[in-house]
Protein backbone atom coordinates (compact mmCIF):
# COMPACT_ATOMS: atom_id res chain seq x y z
CA UNK A 1 0.00 0.00 0.00
CA UNK A 2 1.29 3.64 -0.76
CA UNK A 3 1.57 6.27 1.75
CA UNK A 4 0.16 8.77 -0.61
CA UNK A 5 -2.49 10.76 1.36
CA UNK A 6 -6.10 10.25 0.73
CA UNK A 7 -7.85 11.36 -2.51
CA UNK A 8 -11.23 12.68 -1.45
CA UNK A 9 -13.21 10.10 -3.01
CA UNK A 10 -17.17 11.27 -4.41
CA UNK A 11 -19.69 8.52 -3.46
CA UNK A 12 -21.76 9.20 -6.92
CA UNK A 13 -18.68 7.75 -8.42
CA UNK A 14 -18.42 4.78 -6.54
CA UNK A 15 -20.50 1.41 -7.87
CA UNK A 16 -24.13 1.39 -5.88
CA UNK A 17 -22.94 -1.90 -3.77
CA UNK A 18 -20.71 0.34 -1.32
CA UNK A 19 -21.76 0.67 2.14
CA UNK A 20 -20.66 2.23 5.42
CA UNK A 21 -20.45 -0.17 7.88
CA UNK A 22 -20.61 0.07 11.63
CA UNK A 23 -19.07 -2.06 14.23
CA UNK A 24 -19.25 -1.87 17.65
CA UNK A 25 -17.45 -3.63 20.32
CA UNK A 26 -19.79 -6.77 21.91
CA UNK A 27 -20.14 -7.49 25.07
CA UNK A 28 -16.67 -9.45 26.57
CA UNK A 29 -15.67 -9.73 30.37
CA UNK A 30 -13.55 -6.15 30.25
CA UNK A 31 -17.05 -4.56 28.45
CA UNK A 32 -20.07 -6.47 30.00
CA UNK A 33 -22.27 -4.01 28.27
CA UNK A 34 -20.12 -3.80 25.31
CA UNK A 35 -18.64 -0.22 24.13
CA UNK A 36 -20.34 2.01 21.64
CA UNK A 37 -16.98 4.08 21.76
CA UNK A 38 -14.82 1.50 20.54
CA UNK A 39 -15.36 0.52 17.16
CA UNK A 40 -14.66 0.76 13.31
CA UNK A 41 -16.47 2.53 10.18
CA UNK A 42 -15.69 0.81 7.22
CA UNK A 43 -16.38 1.71 3.35
CA UNK A 44 -16.77 -1.31 1.55
CA UNK A 45 -18.74 -3.52 -1.52
CA UNK A 46 -21.00 -6.15 -0.23
CA UNK A 47 -22.57 -9.04 -2.38
CA UNK A 48 -26.15 -9.90 -2.82
CA UNK A 49 -25.48 -12.01 0.60
CA UNK A 50 -23.79 -9.01 2.36
CA UNK A 51 -20.46 -10.20 2.04
CA UNK A 52 -17.04 -8.20 1.08
CA UNK A 53 -17.05 -8.69 -2.54
CA UNK A 54 -14.02 -9.07 -3.57
CA UNK A 55 -14.29 -8.54 -7.52
CA UNK A 56 -15.41 -4.52 -6.91
CA UNK A 57 -12.96 -4.03 -3.82
CA UNK A 58 -10.41 -5.21 -6.19
CA UNK A 59 -11.31 -2.24 -9.02
CA UNK A 60 -11.61 0.28 -6.16
CA UNK A 61 -9.19 -0.30 -3.35
CA UNK A 62 -8.81 3.29 -2.57
CA UNK A 63 -12.38 4.04 -1.96
CA UNK A 64 -12.35 0.71 0.18
CA UNK A 65 -11.58 2.44 3.60
CA UNK A 66 -11.67 2.13 7.52
CA UNK A 67 -11.86 4.07 10.42
CA UNK A 68 -10.69 2.59 14.41
CA UNK A 69 -12.90 4.37 16.82
CA UNK A 70 -11.50 4.54 20.34
CA UNK A 71 -12.84 6.40 23.74
CA UNK A 72 -10.20 9.21 24.47
CA UNK A 73 -7.83 8.62 21.05
CA UNK A 74 -7.93 10.19 17.87
CA UNK A 75 -9.59 8.18 15.06
CA UNK A 76 -7.19 6.45 12.81
CA UNK A 77 -7.69 6.01 9.26
CA UNK A 78 -6.92 2.83 7.09
CA UNK A 79 -8.09 0.58 4.26
CA UNK A 80 -9.33 -2.39 3.72
CA UNK A 81 -7.24 -4.91 2.38
CA UNK A 82 -7.57 -8.62 0.96
CA UNK A 83 -4.43 -10.69 1.51
CA UNK A 84 -3.38 -13.84 -0.64
CA UNK A 85 -5.75 -16.95 0.86
CA UNK A 86 -8.68 -15.43 0.96
CA UNK A 87 -7.69 -12.54 4.34
CA UNK A 88 -9.17 -9.31 5.35
CA UNK A 89 -6.88 -7.24 6.95
CA UNK A 90 -7.33 -2.94 8.73
CA UNK A 91 -3.96 -1.64 7.37
CA UNK A 92 -3.57 1.94 9.15
CA UNK A 93 -2.01 3.68 6.63
CA UNK A 94 -0.90 6.89 8.72
CA UNK A 95 0.02 4.96 11.79
CA UNK A 96 3.40 3.09 11.22
CA UNK A 97 2.85 2.21 15.07
CA UNK A 98 -0.51 0.77 14.70
CA UNK A 99 -0.36 -2.60 13.22
CA UNK A 100 -2.51 -4.44 10.52
CA UNK A 101 -5.94 -5.91 12.68
CA UNK A 102 -6.99 -8.97 11.26
CA UNK A 103 -10.68 -9.32 10.07
CA UNK A 104 -11.50 -13.05 11.75
CA UNK A 105 -13.60 -15.16 8.60
CA UNK A 106 -14.59 -11.58 6.69
CA UNK A 107 -14.34 -13.26 3.50
CA UNK A 108 -17.65 -15.74 4.80
CA UNK A 109 -19.24 -13.34 7.38
CA UNK A 110 -22.20 -11.15 6.72
CA UNK A 111 -22.38 -7.54 7.31
CA UNK A 112 -26.16 -7.03 8.44
CA UNK A 113 -27.44 -5.37 11.33
CA UNK A 114 -27.25 -7.95 14.64
CA UNK A 115 -24.54 -10.15 13.37
CA UNK A 116 -21.03 -10.53 14.85
CA UNK A 117 -17.69 -10.06 13.47
CA UNK A 118 -14.43 -10.80 15.22
CA UNK A 119 -11.01 -8.57 14.91
CA UNK A 120 -8.10 -9.76 15.70
CA UNK A 121 -5.97 -6.99 17.55
CA UNK A 122 -2.61 -7.68 18.32
CA UNK A 123 -2.89 -10.94 20.10
CA UNK A 124 -5.98 -10.47 21.66
CA UNK A 125 -9.60 -11.22 19.42
CA UNK A 126 -12.41 -8.78 19.86
CA UNK A 127 -16.17 -9.33 18.58
CA UNK A 128 -18.17 -6.28 17.43
CA UNK A 129 -21.58 -6.21 16.67
CA UNK A 130 -22.85 -4.43 13.47
CA UNK A 131 -24.77 -1.68 13.89
CA UNK A 132 -25.23 -0.33 10.65
CA UNK A 133 -25.04 -0.60 6.97
CA UNK A 134 -26.65 2.19 4.65
CA UNK A 135 -26.07 2.62 1.25
CA UNK A 136 -23.27 6.00 0.65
Amino acid sequence: MTTTPNKPILNTSLPPQFRKIRLELAREPDHPEGDVGSGYVMVAPLDDGYRIDQKLWRANREACRVVRIRPDEEYILGHLVHHQGGGWVLHYDGAPDTPDEIGFHFKDEHFVPGEYVSIGEGDRMHTYRVTMVSRL
